[in-house]
C-alpha cells in the first residue's frame, strides 16, 4: 500500500466490489437460460436448501424474515424479489396458520425443476473462475471471516433505504426484479 493509502488499486473495498461485479456478471450470463436474475437465484438457493433440509418435516416454507436474515436483505429489497418469483410460478407465498403476521415462502414444483439448470449455471461460473476447489474454499472461508469481523465492528446505524448503497451487487438486479 502506498504512503497515502488512497490509491484506488490499493483499496480492499474496491477489489471486493470489482470481484463481486465480475462474478455477478458471470452468473447473469450463466443464468440466462433459467430466466432468473442473480438476486432471484440467491433467493432460490436458500429455498432449495430449505427444501432439502426440511424434506422429512413437511415444512410449509421459510418465513420471509428468515429468508431475509439468511441473505442479509431487508424486506424492501426481498419482498419484490419474492413477489416476482411468485408471478413466475416458482414460489408460493402464504400466511402461517400459527401466526398470520408471518409470510411463508416455498418452492413450487416449477421452482424445484429449475434446480438442475441452476447446478449447471453454477458449474459454469466455477469453471470461469479458474480456481481449484481448495482455492475457492480458502477464499470463501477468508471472506466469511472478514464479513464476520466487519459485522462485529460495524456500529449500528439507520437502515440504508437505497439498495444500491446497501449492496451494489444485489441492487443491480432489483429494478429488473420489480418490473419483471
Amino acid at each position: 500500500m502506498t504512503e497515502s493509502g488512497l490509491l484506488l488499486d490499493d483499496q480492499l473495498c474496491f477489489a471486493l466490489y470489482s470481484a463481486s461485479r465480475a462474478i455477478t456478471g458471470c452468473y447473469r450470463a450463466a443464468l440466462s437460460a433459467t430466466g432468473l436474475t442473480y438476486s432471484q437465484y440467491i433467493v432460490m438457493l436458500v429455498l432449495w436448501e430449505h427444501d432439502r433440509t426440511a424434506a422429512g418435516d413437511q415444512a410449509p416454507g421459510l418465513s420471509l424474515r428468515d429468508l431475509g436474515e439468511r441473505l442479509s436483505l431487508d424486506n424492501g429489497t426481498l419482498s419484490p424479489l419474492v413477489k416476482r418469483l411468485a408471478q413466475l410460478g416458482l414460489v408460493t407465498r402464504q400466511r402461517s396458520l400459527a401466526d398470520e403476521r408471518v409470510l411463508l415462502v416455498a418452492c413450487t414444483p416449477a421452482g424445484r425443476d429449475l434446480y438442475q439448470d441452476a447446478v449447471a449455471a453454477q458449474a459454469s461460473v466455477v469453471e470461469a473462475t479458474g480456481m481449484t476447489a481448495d482455492s475457492a474454499d480458502e477464499l470463501r472461508a477468508a471472506l466469511d471471516a472478514l464479513t464476520a469481523r466487519l459485522r462485529d465492528h460495524t456500529p449500528p446505524g439507520p437502515a440504508v433505504a437505497d439498495p444500491a448503497v446497501a449492496d451494489p451487487a444485489v441492487a443491480e438486479h432489483t429494478a429488473a426484479d420489480r418490473t419483471g
